[in-house]
């Protein structure tokens, strides 16, 4: 059986709106979660290297748990768990009167999911910093918020944008889990469409073109930081 090609179905109505929709949840989802992980990132990564051994410990424990648990559980846990956890009055706002809750649910599990591994990097950038420089510092008067302002930090943050570089590319990958709690972004906007049309080579294919065009811009936009920042 010859499979029908219908290249022209994606750019008929509704379906050329979904894959526009789909790209628009998916920007959303990624660049808010993105602004989670790396304003918790950076706390958390920080705190991993202290001197203050609870600080160290505890941020060590947020690493291990979010890292070590698979994203689409814990999208699953934060979707269908929390809101049974809290407070009634609390709990059944969460499921039935906040405004997009597939929205709000899949920005949290992902930011505080790539937070985890963001501060890994931090943490990994710091560590790299030479002894030398923040003995050098101390040795000043540099109290320790001032050692990491002044030294520890601008050079550290320098050192991770190539790293940070693939987890920006991961974080819109990872965002098609979304789907599984009810978020049309891309691919699930690709997968209604394959049903409703049955020209599922097509939206895949269309939503594959997407991903791998989103990939190539973000990846020139790190560049040019990269290019501007690089020791």
């Amino acid at each position: 059986m010859e499979y029908n090609w219908n290249w022209g179905v994606l750019f008929q109505e509704p379906f050329f709106d979904w894959l526009v929709l789909g790209v628009q949840w998916t920007f959303a989802v990624a660049l808010a979660a993105w602004v989670i992980a790396l304003v918790v990132g950076i706390v958390v990564g920080v705190g991993r290297t202290l001197p203050n051994r609870v600080v160290a410990a505890l941020c060590t424990g947020y690493v291990e748990l979010f890292r070590n648990v698979p994203l689409l559980v814990q999208m699953f846990i934060w979707y269908f768990v929390v809101p049974e956890l809290m407070p009634d009055d609390i709990g059944r706002w969460m499921k039935r009167d906040m405004p997009n809750p597939e929205y709000v649910t899949a920005v949290i599990a992902l930011g505080l999911y790539t937070a985890s591994r963001v501060a890994e990097q931090v943490r990994a950038g710091i560590q790299s910093v030479g002894k030398g420089l923040s003995s050098a510092a101390y040795a000043n008067g540099f109290s320790v918020a001032q050692t990491y302002r002044y030294v520890l930090l601008p050079i550290s943050f320098r050192l991770i944008v190539p790293p940070l570089t693939s987890e920006f590319l991961t974080i819109f990958k990872n965002s098609s889990l979304a789907l599984t709690i009810g978020l049309l972004e891309l691919t699930a906007q690709s997968q209604q469409i394959s049903e409703y049309t049955f020209q599922g080579f097509e939206a895949y294919t269309a939503a594959t073109v997407i991903y791998v065009g989103i990939a190539l811009m973000a990846t020139v936009v790190m560049q040019v930081l990269e290019r501007y920042t690089r020791i």
